[in-house]
């Protein structure tokens, strides 16, 4: 069984103000304004330059910090800290704010988080974060579902309602210091639990196997370099992934726990730089499943969980730029894909579409059924049960899900459309939900939970009922201390709203069960709007936009821009408490759903990624100059923030709209790309091929230099405000890409604006921060309070 994570519910100086101008082209005017707000009296750190030529296709350029990758260098280490103090230094005026931002965000926070339990087979597993703790317990307890004889046995046992705690990260925190579990699994007789954890912030998982009856951790069972992990059907025999010291899980091992034996037999071994492993169970447990995949291709093989070692069969064979995703249900494999269909289907060839096939014989392209999405419709995922297929939909950028008898009683040799098949869709509500599925284990089970959320809509978890078509809320996350009026502390305020069904061309009528079912927003308070952005191309871009319905005043607010667009992500727009904290003062908050991240149409991702990289950026530019232009924020208080790849949009961005942005926020920010991607020994550099380009070619090597932010900065430029976040021990994004920026737009941008680019980075962490309930609230209202500092909204 899979665990979703608990969600995050997330001195002084003497200063000397420093007015100056200087030249500059900006978004809107021509000439730089001055600084207006205090800056430390001491300049930023200078780091030393060593001469370094990079070469490539017949041209050379000097990286003279190049010698920063080298994070063993005690002089790398130093300068870190200095400027981490010169951070602090300019933060200094900002101790109060920052403790307050603390305090409003802590508040908002209920003192323990708990999740629903779910059933599986005569347990209910749940997870809970205990008050004053940082992080979540998992824990189960046994009740059977019906049947007096097993439940008189379990009262006997006393097991009936007793709670076990299965795994308490808190525990290994505390011994630790640090603790991040990648997966948990438990095995198909409940007996065992195996699960990957990272002490170190390395990324680099160990395996243990915890025997859940004695209570205790098998001393032979602990691997290093661990990602995923699947269960054969005899609770005995596992299957897991192993990394090479590039961190990309490439071979598949064997082990079976009851035996004398305990070595690991060698199942499959991925020799492609360029592919991962990834290793699975079907849901009825009927088979495991090994996924070899790039960024944008894969092949499946699968292993009968009966016969664990009966070897491997190959059902999906690899094919460039063509993915498969199998399930199984009841003599038949249901394969999500978007492979190349026949010339007589008519079919647009993007997106995909499901097929099945029969176990005896599946054959790419000669699938017995396939399922064609419709027009406007793309399909994005699937989940199989006994008498259910639950599709993962997205109908022109809105997402949603459906469910469809099975077995699907149709067999055709010609292509079916969706709607044909009856799908029942889920009523959600219809202000921009955000959908997220539940483990959702039990194959048996006929309903189907999911999280539902919004920018104006805290978390619910909601079951659908998929034979009786009803639905109900299970859980909504607890805000506490709400209210319009900064600072102050009030009850709960929420709007209970009617949830239609938000499917346009459904034949079926909200029945009663969905009529009365009611949710908790705070759309009275905060008004959400989703407005289209004409990009450069004419290309329509999503755009959410979310304000104080009290405080906002037309061409007068502070704003702050989220992007991402890369990988086929789709940009998170859940709702986030946090974030009460800029809205409720005056702040414009928005989601620019750029090209290259996912949703919106098939082609989304394919169109801002590669050779079509600058779509993302040229979108996102849009994005931000809409929201001036149509006065929801002032001219020169727009702010942006990035994270990770997302900083290639605002790094570009700011490089090539100058005076666009007053302030940004770039966290573990992805902007040295060329010279990772150039460097075979960086982790991701060759799975980044697909997604980037491969600047060893030289068309792919100058479209990523054409944009790539570190190479582009401006010679005697302005820069607008930057905080730079960077964790020392990211295995994903180098920190050194961080400092290497920042040190070159204080080197060859505006002396006076590059006082305001500071670089925090924390020593101690990887790629996602400290993590934690309460822990990740000091980074926020640190980035909240920099914002504020040199918006001018600092008193406030």
């Amino acid at each position: 069984m899979a665990f979703p994570s608990v969600q995050r519910t997330r001195a002084s100086l003497i200063l000397l103000t420093i007015a100056r101008s200087c030249r500059r082209r900006r978004f809107l005017s021509t000439v730089c304004k001055a600084t207006s707000f205090a800056l430390p009296p001491q300049p930023p750190p200078v780091p030393k330059r060593i001469p370094f030529a990079v070469s490539a296709h017949g041209r050379t350029w000097q990286d003279p910090f190049h010698w920063m990758s080298d994070v063993d260098d005690p002089e790398f280490v130093e300068h870190l800290r200095r400027e981490n103090s010169y951070a602090e230094a300019f933060m200094a005026d900002t101790g109060e704010l920052q403790a307050q931002l603390v305090s409003e965000m802590k508040n908002r926070v209920p003192a323990e988080i708990r999740t629903p339990p779910e059933r599986w087979g005569p347990w209910l597993y749940y997870q809970y974060i205990p008050e004053g703790k940082e992080f979540p317990v998992l824990c189960r307890r046994l009740e059977a579902e019906k049947g007096w004889a097993e439940a008189i046995l379990s009262y006997v046992r006393g097991q009936q309602g007793r709670e076990q705690v299965l795994l308490d990260w808190n525990e290994i925190a505390e011994q630790h210091g640090y603790v991040h579990v990648g997966m948990c699994r438990v095995s198909p007789d409940h007996r065992f639990l195996a699960y990957t954890i990272d002490i170190n912030a390395s990324e680099w998982f160990k395996l243990q196997v915890k025997d859940l009856d004695r209570g205790c951790i098998l001393p032979n069972i602990q691997v290093e370099g661990v990602v995923s992990v699947a269960w054969a059907k005899d609770g005995s025999t596992l299957f897991y992934t192993l990394s090479n010291e590039h961190q990309r899980p490439y071979r598949v091992l064997c082990t079976k726990l009851r035996s004398s034996n305990l070595e690991s037999a060698v199942v499959f071994t991925e020799r492609d730089s360029k592919y991962c492993v990834d290793i699975t169970g079907t849901k009825d447990g009927k088979f495991i499943t090994l996924n070899s995949s790039s960024r944008n291709s894969s092949e499946v093989y699968v292993i009968d969980a009966d016969n664990p070692l009966g070897g491997l069969r190959r059902i999906c064979e690899r094919v460039s730029d063509v993915r498969f995703f199998v399930e199984h249900h009841y003599g038949s494999f249901y394969i999500l894909t978007n492979a190349p269909l026949c010339e007589s289907v008519q079919w647009n060839g993007h997106g995909y579409y499901l097929a099945r096939s029969m176990v005896e014989d599946p054959k790419l392209g000669k699938f017995q059924n396939v399922v064609l999405p419709g027009e406007s419709v793309t399909i994005e995922d699937m989940d199989v049960f006994n008498g259910h297929l639950v599709l993962s939909i997205d109908k022109e950028g809105v997402p949603m899900l459906c469910s469809i008898n099975l077995p699907i009683n149709v067999d055709s040799e010609h292509p079916m459309i969706l709607e044909h098949l009856n799908p029942w869709f889920f009523p959600v509500p219809s202000n921009f939900c955000s959908i997220l599925p539940g483990s959702n284990h039990d194959f048996m089970s006929q309903s189907y939970r999911v999280v539902i959320s919004s920018p104006v809509m805290p978390d619910v978890v909601a079951e659908y009922d998929m034979s009786r078509h009803t639905f109900s809320t299970i859980q909504q996350e607890e805000v506490r201390c709400v209210s319009a009026d900064n600072g102050s502390s009030t009850p709960d305020y929420v709007k209970n709203f009617v949830s239609p069904i938000n499917v346009e061309d459904t034949k079926e009528e909200p029945n009663e069960n969905c009529a009365m079912q009611s949710w908790k927003d705070f759309s009275d308070m905060y008004c959400c709007e989703r407005k289209d952005v004409i990009s450069h191309d004419g290309i329509r871009i999503p755009l959410t936009i979310l304000y104080s319905k009290t405080l906002c005043q037309k061409g007068k607010c502070p704003g702050l821009l989220h992007g991402y667009g890369a990988y086929g992500e789709v940009l998170d727009i859940s709702w986030c408490s946090n974030r009460l904290s800029l809205l409720n003062r005056g702040w414009v908050v928005a989601f620019a759903d750029v090209r290259g991240g996912g949703g919106v149409n098939s082609l989304w991702h394919t169109s801002g990624r590669g050779a079509y990289k600058q779509n993302s950026i040229h979108d996102f530019a849009s994005c931000a100059k809409y929201l001036v232009h149509e006065g929801y924020v002032r001219d020169g208080k727009l702010c942006s923030i990035g994270h990770s790849a997302g900083c290639l949009l605002v790094g570009a961005a700011i490089n090539m709209y100058p005076g666009l942005f007053h302030a940004a926020i770039m966290k573990v920010p992805f902007l040295d790309i060329c010279n990772t991607l150039l460097d075979p020994n960086m982790p991701l550099a060759l799975l980044d091929h697909e997604e980037f380009g491969d600047p060893h070619i030289l068309p792919q090597f100058e479209s990523i230099m054409s944009y790539a932010p570190y190479d582009n900065i401006r010679e005697g430029g302005c820069y607008p405000s930057t905080l730079v976040s960077a964790s020392f021990l990211d295995s994903r994004v180098g920190v050194w890409e961080a400092a290497k920026w920042v040190a070159k737009v204080r080197e060859v941008g505006c002396s006076c604006c590059s006082h305001s680019v500071i670089l925090r980075t924390n020593m101690s962490v990887g790629h996602f921060g400290e993590g934690g309930h309460y822990r990740h609230l000091e980074e926020t209202a640190f980035d909240y309070a920099f914002l504020m500092k040199v918006t001018g909204a600092f008193n406030k």
